[in-house]
């Protein structure tokens, strides 16, 4: 089944030529099923590139899946207002909405505190709305560090040095369904600064952790029945993403690291090698899946708040 995202959005040719099934909202509207809601909160700089990764995960399933995408109060400088005002939404038009799903990205502000970013107290009244109008909340990168700390008051700490490159991970528990379909060893590209510890996770009874990796740390943690998901790494990476984000600190004279386990031979001329893909398909295809599809009311007005 399709993505159903709007006619004109760029992604569109992007997911075509890559045989990505998408459905027009002039095409959906001949379709007399009810496809799945899904808000996507982006609040990283690249909002086409990011919007696409994300488009492109959330439309490989046999799921139609309704794409609206939602932008806080802040102005983008990469992304041009025309873009912004075509397709994207603000929380005051979607707050008497109800979805399916939500997906709250990362974004670079790390090196700030939760209350000194700009729109923190917009970001904690969207988390908040998420308890009672999204069944299934998807949080990536300081999306997720953001999350554990408002709703669970888990602190983020600094790292001695940018966590940058591919690393292998692991299922720590073994009957998640998040994670079924898994191998053993599966790889994840990380880009932070920032960190939040085990033990704090552990701490709180209403968590649960799925998945870590040696040297990356804690990755997927989960509430019950996964009414919130938390993912510490970007799983929706492109092949080209850290190349993009390692030559753009490079040429600006900022202190990088070659990304881990991702050039050839760290050999930064060679083309990266993607060890990543199918692990992210099948990542969020399980959450669209179990958590989403399968567990959320066919009426969505009707689902239950978060307590």
């Amino acid at each position: 089944m399709p993505i159903k995202i709007p006619n004109q959005l760029p992604a569109t040719k992007t997911l075509n030529s890559e045989n990505i099934f998408v459905m027009t909202e002039t095409r959906a509207r001949t379709q007399d099923v009810r496809p799945l809601k899904i808000v996507i909160l982006n609040l990283m700089p690249t909002k086409i590139v990011t919007e696409t990764q994300l488009a492109r995960l959330i439309g490989n399933t046999p799921l139609q899946v309704e794409m609206e995408l939602m932008q806080t109060s802040h102005r983008p400088k990469n992304t041009s207002e025309e873009h912004m005002l075509a397709f994207y939404k603000r929380f005051d038009e979607l707050k008497n909405e109800n979805f399916d799903g939500m997906i709250i990205t990362g974004a670079p502000v790390e090196h700030l505190a939760f209350e000194d970013v700009e729109y923190w107290d917009e970001l904690t009244e969207i988390m908040e709305w998420s308890k009672t109008h999204v069944y299934s909340t998807f949080h990536i990168c300081w999306g997720a560090q953001a999350g554990l700390y408002y709703h669970y008051g888990i602190k983020k700490y600094p790292l001695p040095q940018k966590l940058f490159g591919i690393f292998p991970h692991q299922v720590d528990y073994k009957r998640s369904i998040l994670f079924r379909g898994f191998d053993d060893v599966f790889m994840v590209p990380q880009s932070r600064h920032t960190t939040v510890l085990r033990e704090d996770i552990e701490a709180v009874p209403e968590l649960k952790i799925l998945s870590s990796s040696p040297e990356a740390g804690v990755y997927a943690i989960m509430t019950k029945q996964g009414r919130q998901i938390f993912v510490t790494g970007h799983a929706e990476y492109d092949g080209d993403t850290l190349k993009k984000e390692y030559f753009r600190d490079k040429e600006a004279g900022l202190p990088i690291d070659l990304p881990k386990n991702y050039f050839p031979g760290d050999d930064d001329t060679k083309t990266p090698t993607v060890t990543w893909r199918s692990a992210a398909n099948l990542l969020f295809s399980n959450w669209l899946n179990y958590f989403v599809y399968q567990t959320t009311p066919y009426d969505i007005k009707t689902i239950h708040p978060i307590k």
